[in-house]
């Protein structure tokens, strides 16, 4: 007898196997999971259709950044059949002064249809984290 896979389960390992791949980096590894029209929305709103186009903004912000995954949740949209995907946890490396972080919240959030990422929205305490470094933040984090 053949076993159909849980398809949260599928979908959260699809997710950290893509994230596994982005921090590398591995653009083009990462790209096999993504559908066509694919769409990535960093904190900002910011737009890529991909992760060569967030791996080279990246390699503007940070020397090098990797993320610390506390929990990956799932949750199966039943109008769409979609699985919406919640990755948190805590980006860690160094800016490009040298200094290393290690406690920059983020929080990612997919949508896979048909077993490849459709959708991703990103967002993080590192905006935050260069206004405190350039003295503007509005308040002490």
């Amino acid at each position: 007898m053949t076993q159909i896979p849980d398809p949260l389960t599928a979908a959260k390992a699809l997710v950290e196997s893509y994230l596994d791949l982005s921090m590398i980096p591995d653009p083009v590894a990462a790209s096999a999971y993504l559908s066509e029209g694919f769409e990535l929305v960093f904190t900002g709103g910011r737009r890529f259709s991909g992760p060569a186009q967030s791996a080279a903004f990246n390699a503007k912000r940070y020397a090098w950044v990797k993320k610390r995954f506390l929990r990956t949740d799932a949750a199966l949209d039943p109008d769409t059949g979609d699985v919406h995907v919640y990755n948190t946890g805590y980006l860690y490396g160094e800016w490009h002064d040298g200094t290393a972080f290690e406690t920059n919240r983020y929080m990612d959030k997919f949508i896979v249809r048909d077993g490849k990422l459709i959708r991703t929205d990103v967002w993080n305490d590192s905006a935050e984290m260069l206004l405190a470094k350039a003295g503007l933040a509005e308040a002490e984090l």
